[in-house]
């Protein structure tokens, strides 16, 4: 029977195809256990359940093992705790941005929810042509590599980002939006299929190695959920803050508080709430609660943020969603429209107030000092 040490070093073959390093060295060997029976049971540290390459692993490791001589290899698997996962991203590359990354970029939101389906990139798009309109420099990072939408919402899907002398990847633009995903790097419509290390590289260099130049806002588009995305953006953006969308029933609004607890313990700061498909509006102006009604302020109220926004479901809203041109761009009448155009100012109003830089006075001949009472002034 082999030992630990020399079943452990029989593992170094193993190699993560994604990660291209053996999985002894990234600490995925939970444990190895030789029993009397002469079989050898492993266990195997993912970094998420639904690991795509779990069978390479499973193999791997039997061949691996069997290789000393050992006839059966039992092979288990489990998961990695936030704090491993952390320490395998510091193995990986860097824990932060570097300093200067981000410098000049004023705020980061980031846009998320407790679920899918609630409108978050329609209205991430939205808020980001609503804050251009209202004279703001504005970048969307489309940080949803699962289900990447942005790049169609500007018109922009199918094409590449260049790449400038200073080997910065440059950012597309609509309207003056600047706009950067992963779907910019693969091909149109394709699955991504990524573990939480490779989410960590790929929102790293979206983050340090774009060239967003001056904003006003950075949006963060987030995918639905509490995942690996989430809590990377928390270690590469501290300061960033944290804005929730939900939609009006209270079941929504259940989950919606589980993203809110996300935000608490990585300590990212909720900034507000907006609540999306806030009845549906129909051409003729009549509104049908068909989502119920108040989730979004009770929500707003639990978590003592402000609600910034109810955006009522419009035709016109999908509609152009779909033809790749943000609602607020086209129609500022519409009803979701002028929804939106208040979140966003509601948004505005929450950053710091930038202090305005005063001049120097023109030296002045001394006056003598007055002596006796201040009399009042007297209006006319």
């Amino acid at each position: 029977m082999p030992s630990v040490e020399q079943i452990t070093e029989a593992l170094k073959a193993v190699i993560d195809p994604e990660l291209r390093q053996d999985i002894v060295t990234l600490g995925m060997v939970r444990s190895i256990e030789p029993r009397e029976d002469g079989s050898v049971a492993v266990m195997v540290s993912l970094t998420t359940p639904g690991c795509p390459i779990r069978n390479h692993f499973q193999t791997a490791v039997e061949q691996a093992v069997k290789g000393l001589g050992v006839e059966r290899v039992e092979v288990a698997f489990d998961v990695l705790s936030d704090a491993e996962k952390g320490e395998l991203q510091r193995k990986l590359g860097r824990g932060g941005l570097p300093a200067g990354a981000l410098a000049q970029v004023a705020n980061v939101v980031c846009v998320g929810s407790g679920k899918g389906g609630v409108g978050k990139s329609t209205l991430t798009a939205n808020l980001a042509a609503a804050l251009a309109a209202d004279g703001k420099k504005v970048g969307v990072l489309d940080a949803d590599v699962w289900g990447y939408s942005i790049p169609r919402m500007f018109s922009l899907g199918g094409q590449r980002p260049p790449v400038s002398p200073e080997r910065k990847i440059l950012p597309l633009e609509a309207n003056g939006v600047k706009v950067m995903s992963i779907g910019f790097f693969v091909e149109e419509d394709s699955a991504v299929v990524w573990r939480g290390p490779m989410l960590h590289k790929a929102l790293t260099q979206f983050l340090e190695d774009v060239a967003w130049g001056e904003l006003d806002v950075l949006l963060v588009d987030l995918p639905p959920g509490t995942g690996d995305v989430s809590m990377t953006l928390a270690q590469l953006l501290p300061d960033a803050k944290f804005l929730i969308v939900t939609t009006p029933q209270p079941t929504a609004q259940k989950v919606a508080r589980r993203a809110a607890e996300m935000a608490h313990k990585v300590d990212l700061e909720i900034c507000g709430v907006v609540e999306n498909m806030a009845g549906f509006v129909t051409p003729a102006g009549e509104r049908f609660p068909i989502f119920g009604e108040g989730g979004g302020q009770a929500l707003a109220d639990e978590l003592d943020v402000p609600l910034l926004g109810k955006v009522p479901l419009t035709m016109p809203l999908r509609e152009q969603a779909d033809a790749g041109e943000p609602l607020v761009w086209t129609d500022a009448d519409d009803p979701a429209s002028q929804a939106v155009r208040q979140a966003a100012r509601g948004l505005i109003a929450l950053f710091p107030a930038a202090l305005p830089v005063l001049g120097m006075a023109p030296a002045q001949a001394e006056e003598p000092a007055v002596s006796g009472f201040q009399l009042p002034m007297v209006q006319a």
